[in-house]
């Protein structure tokens, strides 16, 4: 008989991962069983083998599959469960896809095969930053280039050469919707190129992820961060395009940066044209930043950048969203049959729904933040739950008419834009657009020029090329500054600096308008100069005066409960345990905040109030969280990208 420690894929006790079992046959570390766990029956993972227990055990009920889980996988998540404090079954479940114990019919692959291609030309500078790359001693090498330097170019080079050496290739997108580019490219230079994401069925995954396990030779997996967990035996290289995306970052448990976890998997590639400071300053500190700063394809195409002063009222007389010289270019692109593209960061129509009479606000019942209203369909919408309700024609407080929609979002620009140019075709990209008009879908005809005029949000910002793109608006450059959260500058720069690059990649002679009610921001300036030393320089004074990341770790602590009382109370005991506790320890160099309301303090689920805990050393945050009672009122985020 044989004895193993399994980890089930169902929680079954708050401090214990795994459990011993018994088997007839010798089984390999990382194959996946099914075993009885109490009066059911779930799936787990083999991960060490025992000696026989002095307690009676239960035998595994029989073998899911005859491959075993490769030896990277099975420490990534043994990683994930210490590094961040979560279940290791958790990380089982997320791990594996669902479904895994269901009696499957073979599912038809609809994937149309694309022509392989043997070219990939490329230039000297990217075959510099190739060979930078591969003389790196880091594991973990940031590839810093500009929108239109031929990152694309590199990761393909790069991904050639790992399985000419015999391994395998994940390349990671922040949402494979947003990067169909990216996936066609791949296609067309290697012949096994496998594509996990959410849009596909539960049993078209399932099968995708087996057929990763049984390949018998090296493959390129490209899919969002869950992708990393891709089965392939032997893995080479982790390439993440658009590292700076917050969507690499999973915010339900288990809660991890899919960045952290590549770079204890295998070697990895950050590809971006803005990275995230953090990441900068640590691939600095050990010499793995590789610049590619040269446009792919030379041009002698001009970008002349107009910044515009939303408080100067005189240019704006023809409409109060677009100013005079946006209107003027968009019509000479009209004129020269190219195209336009408005960008704006906010979807639905008018973000704020008031009563000027007594001062009443649209509220959702659920989640009490401000409800959006979406003219089209003529509702009222939370952008949280997605709970919809009828527009008020009257204040349900003080029965007043004088209701008022302030704001506006890419729904009402679209309504603007057909006022102002009622021949020009106009398409919208966001999270409204329905799907058979999503940018990937219809891309081609985009990039044909079929469209006068692009508006959207951040989706439009992200890997796409508009050959014929001439003019460019940025609706409200610093609407995200707002925000009171230390990554907001940050985010900030990202997005226009990566929507300005759109119109930067030497196709045409483009204008480009940045509206702005803070011209004269530094973050404004250096995004329009395209300055990522100056910004990263001014971004990095901050974070050091204020003790945040790189120069610290967070952790951050909230607690929920029904009433306002409840959770001040509670709140201010954790306090209490936690200056007790590094008190007590002497740990030094640790800064912890007052209890305080969550930026969304109130919900559904009651008041939610918050801690937020910076420490020199991670293992003091690890320590101090270990020290604490859990409870489910208790939720953490160790590492959170934003403190809202």
């Amino acid at each position: 008989m044989n004895y193993y420690l399994i980890a089930p894929a169902k929680t079954f006790h708050e401090t214990d991962n795994t459990l011993t079992y018994a088997s007839d046959t010798p089984l390999l570390i990382g194959q996946i069983v099914k075993i009885p766990l109490g009066k059911q029956e779930t799936y787990g993972i083999v991960v060490e083998k025992t000696q026989k227990p002095d307690f009676e055990t239960k035998q595994i009920l029989n073998v899911l599959y005859e491959q075993a889980l490769p030896k990277h996988l099975i420490k990534a998540l043994f990683w994930l469960h210490d590094y961040y404090r979560c279940p290791l079954s958790t990380v089982v479940q997320t791990a594996l896809p669902r479904g895994i114990l269901k009696n499957r019919r073979a599912v038809k692959n609809t994937e149309k095969k694309t022509k392989i291609t043997t070219e990939n030309p490329l230039n000297a500078a990217q075959k510099r930053a190739i060979e930078e790359i591969n003389a790196a001693k880091a594991n973990t090498v940031l590839l810093h280039g500009v929108t239109g330097s031929g990152k694309t170019n590199v990761y393909i080079e790069l991904a050639r050469q790992t399985l000419e050496s015999g391994k395998s290739v994940i390349l990671l997108v922040p949402e494979i919707a947003l990067t169909s580019q990216l996936v066609a490219n791949f296609s067309t230079h290697f012949e096994d190129v496998i594509l996990l994401h959410s849009a596909q069925t539960e049993a078209v995954r399932h099968q995708l992820w087996e057929k990763a396990l049984r390949a018998e030779k090296p493959v390129v997996v490209i899919g969002p961060r869950s992708a990393l967990f891709a089965p392939v035996a032997n893995l080479g290289l982790i390439i993440i395009d658009e590292a700076h995306e917050p969507s690499y970052h999973q915010d339900q448990n288990p809660k991890y940066s899919a960045l952290r976890l590549a770079a204890i998997m295998s070697k990895t590639i950050l590809g971006t044209a803005t990275p995230l400071i953090a990441d900068y300053y640590i691939c600095k500190q050990h010499k793995a930043i590789v610049e590619l700063s040269e446009l792919a394809i030379k041009s002698d195409k001009t970008a002349d950048i107009h910044l515009v002063d939303l408080k100067n009222f005189p240019s704006f007389t023809r409409s109060r969203i677009l100013s005079n010289p946006l209107i003027e270019s968009i019509q000479k692109s009209l004129n020269n049959h190219q195209q336009s593209l408005i960008f704006h960061n906010r979807r639905g129509t008018a973000p704020l729904t008031i009563c000027d009479h007594c001062g009443w606000q649209a509220l959702c019942e659920k989640c009490f933040l401000p409800l959006v209203l979406h003219a089209d369909k003529y509702q009222m919408r939370c952008h949280t739950c997605g709970r919809t309700y009828p527009v008020p024609t009257a204040c349900p407080d003080c029965n007043n008419a004088t209701i008022h929609h302030k704001g506006f979002g890419t729904k009402m620009i679209e309504e603007e834009v057909h006022r102002l140019f009622p021949n020009a075709k106009v398409a919208r990209f966001d999270a409204d657009t329905e799907s058979g008009q999503q940018l990937n879908k219809i891309y081609n005809q985009v990039h044909a020029g079929d469209y006068d005029i692009i508006i959207g949000t951040q989706m439009i910002a992200k890997g796409f090329d508009f050959p014929k793109l001439s003019t460019l608006g940025v609706v409200q450059a610093d609407a995200g500054l707002s925000l009171p959260d230390y990554s907001s500058e940050e985010r900030t720069y990202e997005l226009i600096t990566q929507v300005i690059g759109r119109a930067k990649r030497g196709h045409q002679n483009s204008n480009i308008f940045i509206q702005s009610f803070q011209p004269d921001h530094p973050l404004i300036s250096y995004a329009i100069a395209n300055d990522y030393q100056s910004f990263y320089k001014y971004l990095l004074q901050k974070r050091k005066q204020s003790a945040l990341p790189p120069y610290s770790f967070l952790l951050k602590l909230s607690m929920t409960y029904k009433t306002e009382k409840s959770v001040v109370q509670n709140i201010q005991k954790l306090n209490k345990k936690i200056i007790q506790y590094t008190q007590k320890h002497q740990l030094q160099q640790i800064s912890i905040t007052p209890p305080m309301p969550s930026f969304h303090e109130r919900t559904n689920s009651g008041y939610t109030w918050q801690i937020v805990v910076k420490a020199k050393s991670r293992n003091d945050l690890l320590a101090i969280f270990d020290s604490l009672e859990k409870s489910p009122y208790l939720h953490f985020d160790f590492d959170p990208i934003t403190l809202l």
